[in-house]
């Protein structure tokens, strides 16, 4: 494959993926946002129970559902890094294919 092709190819990846990061990310900041308003609403509930918010914290953090909306955060936000990650690659291979065509077509000195 020509290097020029690679580039075209590589760059026809990094905008999907840039268009998948944007939706991973919205995806992130929604799970974010349940899980917070779970927690605060949780949090409220034990705090008029009487439980100390110290210690209502660890108690509300510890609720199955509380918990399942946290997994899905940290779920979603490693998608969300592994997207960025991946951009970087692409990123980087571009550097070196546009690195490799200096050499070759750069030095006819």
């Amino acid at each position: 494959m020509d290097l020029y092709e690679e580039i075209e190819r590589k760059t026809k990846i990094l905008d999907a993926s840039i268009k998948e990061l944007a939706k991973t990310g919205r995806a992130y900041a929604e799970a974010y946002t349940n899980y917070r308003m779970a927690l605060a609403k949780e949090l409220v509930k034990l705090k008029d129970e009487g439980y100390a918010i110290t210690l209502a914290g660890d108690i509300a953090r510890g609720k199955p559902e509380i918990a399942k909306l946290k997994f899905e955060e940290i779920a979603k936000e490693a998608v969300y890094k592994a997207n960025q990650e991946t951009i970087n690659a692409i990123k980087l291979e571009l550097r070196l294919i546009e690195n490799q065509i200096s050499r070759e077509y750069g030095n006819d000195n």
